[in-house]
């Protein structure tokens, strides 16, 4: 391990990581050795026997999948496979945010059925849809679940539900996208197995080009990116960065974003919230076609709508955020741990950014919930980590519907049921919670930038990357600070900017949605402060800058 500075050795052991051969497979991750064969999921079998049924007997087959960006990415990748193989009987359906909301939804499955369509795979849904897939099978309508949620109740009796959670599969962490990606790597396994002429074509490893999209679900849904999540990240990154995808091309030119350099931090940034966009303020299927479309023309006009979609929802987003943060000061102590409010006139697509910007201010758990384009209540909850979600919504019900993951999740129910809502809420979160706090902020080490050069720093903890949930970015402090200058910037100067320096460096340090008075110590030009920050690359300005996380 001597190529390896001694920086990263000790983030790495700070992280647990001290293994030799532990750190070499976190540093250098292998795709054949660090990933697990598809067959390894319980039902695969069965549900490649009859995907390949469909296709041998020309079916129709139907792609249903969640509008976020971990279901919409699954589709474009399965688009993709049944278009390499030349099998053209297939359509994809996602479900409108309002008007249907999040699920397998048995109107859906009808007009598919009239359709013609004969085997429906869902992506990123359907593990808890025991009811819809009972009812497709009223229309002679085979489904495979591919799914990744938490299994809170009996399964549907589907060809085959795909979920990581089941069975004895290596790593239980994948997201939507993945499992259906390994659909797809099974499928084509089998299909060139059997010599089957569609596949016969196909070169080996043709498949890994799908991973740029696995690589945006995976980082955009915010599982843990470790063991095969970060193998998959990794290198869902490298094709990201030389992807052939007009659509891709198209949002890295709107946003100028270099495309050679891209990082988990312009997909969770940039990417993602565009591509929600597309269901929050209007159509998923927006989203969906700049994944697929091999128009460069059409790229670039759909990339521009997310882009102006994305403004239009930040606004409205930041409407709601402010009539729910002043209600929730003038309803609730800051001891309370649970938040329950709710707004007809509140949509609830936009609710689970509300929730989350209440719960990093708060923490405990936040439950909002608006009224969709059909009338129906519906609610996204946050957490802190100081309960599971899920667990909670199972013992707060009666809902109509709910389902997500430990940190988030959503519901519906009926309008008599949001009087006694709150109380239902706080008598689940006693029952349910674990006790601990929430996750504390560790520092990991002090960093001196007049001794080291930010750059090289910088260099060397893109070793570690891509962060996000389970290898979170290391945290400094860089110790008596002097703060130079300080201004506020952004069309309503809603963030920070302080100038540092220490001797003779200097360095910038930004915070978004922030103000001086956010932190424990307010920062005062000529003073001098103990920082505690994220070291990250400048990609607008170019350089290296501090991503303020506190001033002490």
């Amino acid at each position: 391990m001597s190529d390896i500075s001694e920086l990263v050795l000790s983030l790495l052991s700070k992280r647990g990581i001290v293994d030799k051969d532990a750190v070499t497979a976190f540093l250098n991750p292998n795709y054949d050795s660090h990933t697990h064969s598809p067959f390894f999921l319980e039902g695969m079998d069965r549900a490649v026997a009859r995907v390949l049924s469909a296709i041998r007997r020309g079916e129709r087959i139907a792609v249903y999948a969640d509008f976020d960006c971990d279901g919409i990415p699954g589709a474009a990748l399965l688009s993709d496979f049944f278009q390499k193989i030349e099998f053209n009987n297939f359509e994809t359906y996602l479900p409108h945010r309002d008007r249907e909301g999040y699920g397998f939804h048995k109107e859906a499955i009808q007009v598919l059925a009239e359709r013609g369509v004969t085997l429906i795979i869902t992506v990123d849904v359907g593990t808890t849809a025991v009811e819809a897939v009972r009812y497709a099978k009223k229309f002679g309508v085979d489904v495979i679940v591919t799914d990744h949620h938490e299994i809170i109740g009996p399964l549907p009796e589907a060809i085959a539900v795909l979920n990581p959670k089941i069975g004895e599969y290596p790593f239980r962490d994948l997201c939507g996208a993945a499992v259906a990606f390994k659909l797809v790597q099974a499928t084509l396994a089998e299909g060139k197995r059997l010599s089957l002429q569609a596949f016969s074509k196909i070169p080996v490893g043709w498949e890994k080009w799908l991973l740029d999209l696995v690589g945006i679900a995976t980082i955009a849904d915010m599982v843990p990116l470790v063991g095969e999540n970060r193998v998959l990240a990794h290198f869902g990154l490298a094709v990201l960065r030389k992807s052939p995808r007009p659509g891709i091309q198209a949002l890295c030119n709107r946003l100028r974003l270099r495309r050679q350099e891209l990082t988990e931090d312009d997909v969770g940034f940039s990417f993602a919230p565009r591509i929600n966009a597309a269901s929050r303020m209007d159509n998923p299927d927006l989203a969906l076609q700049l994944l697929i479309t091999k128009d460069a023309n059409e790229a670039e006009r759909l990339a521009a709508n997310l882009d102006q979609l994305n403004t239009s929802r930040k606004g409205v987003v930041g409407g709601v955020v402010r009539q729910a943060k002043k209600r929730v000061k003038e309803r609730f102590n800051i001891e309370e741990r649970v938040v329950v409010l709710g707004d007809t006139d509140w949509k609830p697509s936009l609710l689970g950014l509300a929730a989350n910007s209440i719960v990093e201010e708060r923490g405990g758990v936040v439950c909002l919930w608006g009224r969709d384009a059909k009338g129906n209540l519906k609610g996204s909850c946050r957490s802190d980590g100081s309960v599971n979600i899920v667990d909670l919504m199972s013992k707060a019900g009666p809902f109509l519907d709910f389902g997500g993951h430990q940190f988030s999740g959503g519901f519906s129910l009926r309008e008599e049921g949001v009087h006694g809502l709150s109380h239902t809420f706080i008598e689940a979160y006693e029952r349910t919670h674990n006790g601990d706090a929430p996750e504390e902020i560790f520092i990991d080490r002090e960093l001196d930038i007049e001794a080291t050069s930010p750059r090289s720093t910088l260099s060397q903890l893109r070793r570690l990357a891509p962060f996000g949930e389970g290898n979170p970015k290391p945290l400094f402090v860089l110790p008596h600070m002097a703060i130079s200058s300080m201004k506020m910037f952004g069309k309503t100067g809603e963030h920070l900017e302080l100038g540092l320096s220490r001797g003779t460096a200097q360095i910038k340090a930004i915070a978004f949605y922030s103000s001086p008075e956010s932190f424990t110590s307010v920062p005062k030009d000529g003073t001098h402060k103990d920082i505690v920050a994220h070291l990250e690359y400048d990609a607008f300005k170019g350089g290296v800058r501090l991503r303020l996380v506190d001033v002490l």
